[in-house]
């Protein structure tokens, strides 16, 4: 493997990564928020945490996948 295919490819794994950290993240403070609110909405009573722990959690691995592509695609058309 060349030296921009392992950069490709830790590009990839890294912010894969860190999509899955902050998708985990946000779906916890939203369904802490939804939990402590007064007025608790359907939505948020009928889905198990979990599920949507796991839902965000891989848009989040999505998105970072999708970052690291573009971001590669950048600066390979740089050089």
């Amino acid at each position: 493997m060349s030296k921009n295919s392992h950069r490709f490819w830790i590009a990839i794994a890294v912010c894969g990564v860190l999509g899955i950290v902050f998708g985990g993240a946000t779906s916890q403070a939203a369904i802490d928020q939804c939990t402590q609110s007064d007025n608790s909405s359907a939505s948020c009573n009928v889905r198990d945490p979990w599920i949507i722990r796991l839902e965000n959690m891989g848009i989040g691995l999505f998105a970072g996948v999708g970052a690291a592509v573009g971001a590669t695609w950048q600066a390979g058309q740089k050089e």
